[in-house]
């Protein structure tokens, strides 16, 4: 018995629109688009990876730097330039 099975491939750093295409018996689909939050200035955000081993892991974003990169300050570590695929909502 063979089974037919579609492997699919998974970004684990893609956490809300940029998500994988999985193509099956040749045909390429796409992941419904999931809105990406909107972060503002002020707001404590969850880091998804560490700066350094001893820094915390949330971090205060300060300013947008540009559409998708964010100045934060973390403690322990302190000024950081982070995209948003870093971090996520607390």
């Amino acid at each position: 018995m063979q089974l037919d099975f579609c492997p699919v491939e998974y970004d684990t750093q893609s956490r809300w629109c940029d998500l994988p295409k999985i193509a099956c018996d040749g045909q390429t689909v796409r992941h419904p688009e999931v809105p990406r939050p909107e972060f503002q200035a002020s707001t404590w955000v969850h880091l998804l990876e560490l700066p350094n081993p001893f820094s915390f892991d949330e971090a205060l974003l300060l300013c947008q730097h540009s559409g998708d990169r964010w100045l934060a300050w973390v403690p322990d570590h302190g000024e950081i330039l982070l995209h948003e695929n870093q971090f996520c909502a607390t």
